[in-house]
């Protein structure tokens, strides 16, 4: 018994170290372009199972994060001028002409953006429960993507292009493949980092108990509604941190990013790979990111095999590829 308490103590650590090693090595065998899309996908994955997995709240508008927070993070680094809307007597736009922001700061400004967007849907959406909680998440993510197809600094249907790198605290070309991929693997690797202390913390505990039985939690003196809602803002502030790295990624910013489509391929990475899982949602992500672009040649197939494979995992799969794994080695992953 010791030594079978000592081995799945470890289990984690070892898989972390095992992940970080194909990660390293992954742009020598895989065109490093789809690894960093993957690796960006990864992170919005975690962040929504964050919320789904840990808290029990299924959202289908986390599109509304990843996108906005694509278009902030490219609108900042590539123009930077800021408009801000103000009521008076109508709508107008207040001008705040800034130049271009570096790369960090750009992807902080997205972060902040999606954090707001977070703490607003969600103290809407935390008043209901169930499908009324997920139709609201999905009801403001439709409003904010006829929002962006409207808005002018968005580019309407041809999105944000050419999004210039930048350098990286002034010092790091992000022009250069290799200097880029490793900022992106760090940025996932610190919002992954992030999640698990979030998860095994005792915030992350009283999240557990809520997803387990909320109306014993509340008896017991807490204050639901708070950490749902801190959860919530979490949540959205990582999707956004995953959202503006992609910007910079694949240098564009388009109604792809906040479609309702983005949302249902979020919940799909994080049910192929494993929900309520740690890296679930990691190996989710970067099943589906192959498959679009291994399969591409396939044109609309790549969708009807999706969703064949989704039909699969939660026939044969339930507890998703990742769940599986850890529960034949009786392990935590």
């Amino acid at each position: 018994m010791p030594a079978e308490t000592e081995r799945k103590g470890h289990a984690i650590p070892i898989a972390f170290a095992i992940m970080v090693g194909l990660l390293l090595i992954a742009p020598y065998f895989v065109y490093p372009q789809i690894v960093m899309q993957a690796l960006c996908f990864a992170l919005f994955a975690c962040a929504f199972n964050l919320l789904i997995g840990y808290v029990g709240l299924l959202s289908f508008g986390h599109a509304l994060f990843f996108g906005w927070a694509s278009y902030v993070c490219a609108h900042l680094a590539k123009v930077g001028t800021v408009q801000l809307p103000y009521w008076l007597g109508s709508w107008k736009w207040l001008v705040i002409p800034m130049p271009p922001l570096p790369p960090e700061l750009a992807i902080l400004g997205g972060t902040a953006v999606a954090a707001l967007f977070g703490l607003i849907a969600g103290a809407l959406a935390i008043r209901r429960q169930g499908i009324y909680f997920a139709m609201i998440t999905l009801a403001l993510a439709q409003m904010m993507f006829f929002f962006a197809l409207q808005a002018k600094f968005t580019g309407g249907e041809d999105g944000i292009q050419a999004v210039p790198r930048g350098w990286l605290f002034g010092t790091f070309d992000l022009s250069r493949p290799a200097v880029l991929y490793g900022t992106v693997l760090c940025i996932f690797l610190l919002g992954f980092l992030l999640i698990y202390r979030i998860i095994h913390s005792p915030f992350g505990e009283v999240l557990k108990a809520i997803r387990e039985n909320e109306a014993r939690a509340i008896s017991l003196g807490y204050k639901t509604d708070r950490y749902k809602l801190v959860a919530f803002v979490l949540s959205a502030a990582l999707a956004g941190l995953a959202g503006s790295t992609k910007a910079l990624v694949v240098q564009l910013a388009s109604l792809t990013d906040v479609n309702w489509h983005m949302s249902g391929e979020v919940v799909l990475m994080t049910l192929v790979g494993g929900l309520g899982t740690i890296f679930g949602p990691v190996a989710g992500a970067f099943i589906i990111i192959a498959m679009q672009n291994f399969l591409s040649a396939l044109d609309q197939w790549v969708t009807v095999i999706q969703g064949v494979i989704f039909v699969i995992v939660v026939l044969l799969f339930r507890r998703g590829v990742v769940g599986e794994i850890a529960a034949l080695l009786r392990i935590k992953l």
